[in-house]
């Protein structure tokens, strides 16, 4: 599974919407929407705060291990 689609799982896990996610890492929607359809990854500190957020490790999220 590719990084998008592991951010885009997991927040649809949360219950959040794009937008909420976007607040809540201070990006404007067009920047999270990238996230999830592949055309941007995130930087070093956001993809920190999604690991934690997301309560899986940055391994999972970049597709480097199944086990969250």
């Amino acid at each position: 599974m590719k990084l998008s689609e592991r951010i885009q799982e997991q927040r649809l896990k949360k219950g959040k919407t794009q937008q909420e996610m976007a607040d809540f890492l201070g990006l404007k929607i067009r920047v999270y929407q990238y996230y999830e359809n592949g055309g941007r990854k995130p930087t070093l500190e956001n993809l920190i705060i999604l690991a934690d957020f997301f309560d899986v490790s940055i391994d999972y999220l970049v597709g480097r291990t199944d086990t969250p």
